[in-house]
């Protein structure tokens, strides 16, 4: 009788062994320091939930956390925060589209080696500095000219372009590698029944690469809800409900800015707000990055 091998085992070296281990202790930290963030931010906003009711919070159109008498309309909040970033895509969409297509189909390789790092570069700066650059030069020596002494040092506008300035290599970088990931055989089957360079971008390469661009917009949408310090220092802290760029507005990671200075009473109701509007903000961009996804399953080519 014949007898059957033993089946073929490998055993995993000791080094395998303690990447592994650290690779899920990493993702363990990650998923418990979300979930950590998640738990304090909830047990606080139902403390503060507790004195100021939950519709009276969603509907209030008037938001006064410093001055007596107090009011937590959110309203003003999400007004102002949904304004800039709003304003933020008008500049970010069209420049960071063209840029992409620019640097996808256009551009010879020298010239996109070039221009990539440029463009990606404004992604690394102090969004302060941006701030400070809106303060000092953009409101009073372009802004002002155009609409007169009727604008103050801060207003929605301001703060819109710096942040559509920022978020702009975000909508360019991922839009331009999902254009260059549309298959050279779509393109180049287009040209061999005559279609032009702007007709093959247009009709085949943008409607393939449909998914990245709408996730690149979704997530610049995501960025631009959580800007912050650009945001304080070019709009405000005035949280009013309009929807005038030249006014000044609050958003709620100016007035997060605002509470977090230290002069706010620990467990005080003003301080309960902090955390409502921190999980306000953090509802809003999980379903931005929710949306995001189901653009992305739904629009996605496989080639």
């Amino acid at each position: 009788m014949t007898a059957v091998p033993a089946p073929f085992t490998r055993r995993t070296p000791l080094r395998e062994r303690l990447i592994e281990a650290f690779l899920f202790l990493s993702t363990t930290v990650s998923i418990l320091t979300t979930v950590g963030i998640v738990a304090v931010l909830a047990v606080e906003a139902v403390e503060f939930f507790r004195e100021v009711p939950l519709v009276d919070y969603l509907t209030g159109t008037v938001w006064s956390a410093s001055i007596k008498p107090f009011r937590f309309g959110v309203l003003p909040l999400v007004t102002g925060t949904v304004l800039v970033a709003g304003l933020a895509l008008l500049i970010a969409i069209p420049l960071g589209l063209l840029s992409a297509v620019l640097l996808a189909d256009y551009a010879p390789p020298r010239i996109r080696t070039l221009v990539k790092p440029i463009l990606e570069t404004i992604a690394g700066i102090p969004t302060i500095v941006l701030g400070f650059f809106a303060i000092n030069f953009l409101t009073p020596n372009i802004l002002k000219p155009i609409f007169g002494d009727e604008i103050g040092t801060f207003l929605a506008l301001s703060g819109g372009i710096m942040v559509g300035l920022l978020v702009t290599p975000l909508i360019a970088s991922i839009s331009e590698d999902a254009m260059r990931a549309v298959p050279r055989g779509l393109r180049e089957g287009a040209y061999a029944m005559g279609a032009t360079r702007f007709e093959v971008v247009g009709r085949v390469v943008v409607p393939a690469a449909l998914s990245g661009i709408m996730a690149s917009i979704i997530l610049a949408m995501s960025r631009a809800v959580g800007e912050t310090m650009a945001v304080v220092l070019a709009v405000g802290a005035n949280p009013q409900l309009t929807l005038d760029v030249r006014e000044s507005v609050q958003t709620m990671t100016a007035f997060i800015v605002q509470i977090s200075l230290g002069d706010t009473p620990a467990g005080s109701l003003q301080f309960k707000a902090l955390f409502a509007v921190g999980g306000t903000l953090f509802l809003m961009t999980l379903a931005l990055n929710l949306l995001s996804n189901r653009v992305v399953a739904r629009f996605r080519n496989r080639y």
